[in-house]
């Protein structure tokens, strides 16, 4: 309905208003922009874990409230070393990166509570073909994240850009159209980016496990 319609794009512009008054107090070093923040990102950033978790078995020690909430307390820091961030886009692109380093170290941890036991098995590399949310349970693929980041280290020093959208698209679960406003690129270069960087990934994993 076109006053429904109306009614949503009013609200959200409201919420990039709030949002960017938001970022603007944290640049002036507000002590409670981060209070006024999180409310306006705690939605986003509970999708972007859950989409990553979906396949945890259930009752596991890692859940979405639990990646949020140490996710947040990161950009937390973050925001309080260097004033906070530009805008919006410039946020969840940092939030994407974050919570790469939550489920890395998550599944560092968990590699290592198991005290040389075998290794998991190998990141399903069709995984990488998805186009929708990643298809991989963290806690039984420990030893596959951390050969897929150790794979986007590599690719990060061959072009930043590439290991950004792997970054937004696979460990945050952002769309193409997300990915693009993080990013500050158009939709159809995170389209390249994403199909190229799925490529080179497909390529090195394939090597690793050969």
């Amino acid at each position: 309905m076109p006053e429904q319609e109306q009614h949503e794009r009013e609200r959200q512009e409201q919420e990039q208003r709030e949002m960017a008054e938001a970022l603007e107090a944290l640049r002036r070093g507000a002590p409670a922009a981060m209070d006024q923040l999180l409310p306006l990102v705690y939605g986003e950033l509970r999708r972007m874990a859950h989409r990553q978790l979906r396949l945890e078995p259930a009752g596991h020690t890692l859940s979405t409230t639990a990646v949020v909430h140490e996710a947040y307390l990161r950009l937390a820091d973050q925001a309080g070393g260097r004033g906070g961030w530009v805008d919006r886009a410039q946020f969840f692109a940092v939030a994407a990166r974050t919570m790469r380093r939550v489920l890395i170290d998550y599944a560092r941890r968990h590699r290592a509570a198991r005290r040389g036991g075998a290794r998991a098995a190998a990141l399903p590399l069709e995984a990488l073909e998805l186009d929708g949310a990643p298809e991989i349970a963290v806690a039984e693929r420990a030893d596959s994240l951390l050969a897929l980041d150790e794979a986007l280290q590599r690719l990060a020093a061959m072009d930043e850009r590439l290991a950004r959208v792997v970054e937004c698209r696979f460990f945050a679960g952002l769309t193409e159209a997300e990915t693009a406003e993080a990013l500050g690129v158009s939709q159809r270069t995170v389209a390249r980016d994403w199909l190229m960087a799925r490529g080179w990934l497909y390529r090195e994993l394939r090597d690793d496990v050969a």
